[in-house]
């Protein structure tokens, strides 16, 4: 009779581990994933030198030279460390690590950097100063507002109780 030898049965092939593409994934085409904290920043470069006016609606950081008025109400502006401004600003949050040379007008609140500097007035409800930065003018700190008290609020006439 025959006999049938058992043989025995190759290991199963363990999974490779993962390794990145070969072909490398070009990341400026690539779809960022979006959330609600992301903000749109617009950046003028160092080598920039803008006189005029400067509005917009988002945030912007600028590195350069600026002459004029900037207005970027309810945005970010960020004074980056070679940026000088001369220019009456007008924005929700002010950031300055280089320099302003004019007032400034920030509804939310202004910081100057360790090595920031401001020469002209300032009014915000919120400001830091810190160690090393400087500032020549005046601060105006307003008090934050509080919600109005409607006119039915304000004339409650208890109940059961004859208005005449």
């Amino acid at each position: 009779m025959w006999t049938k030898q058992s043989q025995p049965e190759p290991p199963s092939p363990s999974p490779a581990p993962w390794q990145p593409p070969s072909s490398p994934v070009n990341t400026a085409t690539a779809p960022r994933p979006t959330s609600p904290a992301a903000r749109n920043i617009a950046c003028l470069g160092a080598t920039l030198e803008i006189s005029g006016q400067l509005s917009g609606q988002e945030d912007l950081q600028i590195d350069g030279k600026v002459e004029g008025p900037i207005s970027l109400e309810g945005q970010r502006l960020t004074v980056g460390r070679t940026g000088k401004l001369n220019s009456e600003v007008t924005a929700r949050e002010v950031v300055v690590y280089g320099k302003i040379t004019g007032n400034v007008r920030a509804r939310d609140r202004v910081e100057i950097k360790k090595d920031g500097e401001v020469v002209g007035d300032i009014t915000t409800t919120r400001i830091s100063v810190e160690d090393g930065a400087y500032f020549k003018g005046r601060i105006e700190i307003e008090r934050a507002k509080t919600p109005a008290i409607s006119e039915f609020e304000h004339e409650a006439v208890p109940v059961g109780v004859d208005a005449n």
